[in-house]
């Protein structure tokens, strides 16, 4: 028996679907889009996709409403497109990478920015920066089948209003075969596996009371409030 009853997996609504999609683990792909690569400091890297991962007890459904995240004066959205896994692949070719996924999502992967410089000045991890309490935030999952191939979609973010972000999913600098490829030579990766996929240029600070909201064509979209600090 054990010492104490851990929560359950999180679980994420499918449209059309009755039975929702349990999460196992969350992989994260930083600097996906060149315009962002390069508004960040970076020239783009083509030669092979990088990670880091957030915990899945850190997942927020849309439409909450999440305090301003402790320990950081610098709160930054970026949003995303995320792909569900719904089939076990491991040293994947492109057909397999393809076939393996389930579903999409509007994501969006908050960052405590000044942590994660911290960790980049001091060649240390990001986890301060981005893996955190409420900082995958993500709208009900659409499946791949209904939303189609990737290509020209238009991913677009906007805080009170405002337009931040803008760009189409055909600018990612390494495609979701690719990303899943990549990341099945290091994870036999399956069903629960959330896939964060980057985020385009214009990200940016956040304040107690701003509302934000994500789309992409043909997703359901994404809503996030930002209470007062605790």
């Amino acid at each position: 028996m054990s010492l104490f009853d851990l929560p359950a997996h999180p679980e994420v609504p499918v449209a059309g679907e009755t039975d929702t999609y349990p999460v196992r683990r969350i992989f994260c792909v930083g600097r996906n889009y060149a315009d962002h690569a390069k508004e960040m400091g970076h020239a783009p890297d083509l030669e092979a996709p990088f990670y880091f991962t957030k915990a899945p007890a850190h997942l927020c459904l849309t439409g909450a409403t999440t305090p301003y995240a402790p320990g950081t004066a610098d709160y930054h959205h970026e949003m995303e497109l995320v792909v569900a896994l719904g089939a076990p692949v491991f040293r994947a070719n492109r057909d397999q990478a393809e076939a393996a996924v389930y579903a999409y999502g509007c994501g969006l992967d908050m960052t405590r920015r000044d942590r994660q410089q911290d960790g980049k000045d001091k060649r240390r991890p990001w986890d301060l920066g981005k893996d955190f309490e409420d900082a995958a935030v993500i709208a009900p999952l659409t499946k791949a089948s209904a939303f189609g191939p990737v290509g020209t979609q238009t991913i677009t973010l906007t805080v009170n209003g405002d337009l931040r972000q803008t760009a189409t999913l055909d600018q990612l600098l390494h495609d979701i075969p690719a990303v899943i490829v990549h990341l099945s030579q290091y994870y036999h990766l399956g069903p629960g596996d959330l896939i964060y996929t980057g985020t385009p240029a214009g990200v940016g600070a956040v304040q107690a009371g701003d509302v934000l909201h994500g789309e992409i064509d043909g997703l359901a979209p994404i809503d996030l409030t930002i209470g007062a600090p605790e």
